[in-house]
């Protein structure tokens, strides 16, 4: 399979203080499945639909730290600099640029009509 094209929706993520009900409702509603992905957060899994090769999203459990939310993210090829270009066009950072242990960079924004996205880009290959 190969890598999503830059600058798409690549993945989208739902952050839930009630992450069992979530799982349960959207695994009864699309048939997804949610797995921990290995040497990530304990608590992230990962959600793939019926029949894909991947998965294209995952479950947050917030913990009630703050408030629930749904997002999707844009693959790029560098975090920083597309933050840079969103401030410039008016958007605003709610998460700053912000690497993960096993690589990957990610950073969440709002646009300039205040709608949360994020953009990431994927952890190196090994």
């Amino acid at each position: 399979m190969s890598a999503p094209a830059y600058n798409s929706v690549a993945w989208f993520e739902i952050g839930t203080d009630r992450p069992e009900d979530v799982k349960r409702f959207y695994g009864e509603l699309f048939d997804w499945t949610f797995t921990a992905p290995p040497g990530d957060a304990p608590a992230y899994e990962e959600i793939t639909a019926p029949g894909a090769e991947q998965p294209s999203g995952g479950v947050f459990p917030s913990g009630g730290a703050f408030p629930d939310y749904a997002i999707f993210y844009v693959v790029v090829q560098d975090v920083a600099a597309t933050v840079a270009r969103a401030e410039e066009l008016g958007g605003k950072v709610v998460v700053p640029v912000t690497t993960t242990a096993n690589g990957l960079v990610f950073a969440q924004l709002t646009d300039s009509a205040d709608h949360h996205f994020g953009v990431f880009t994927p952890p190196p290959v090994a």
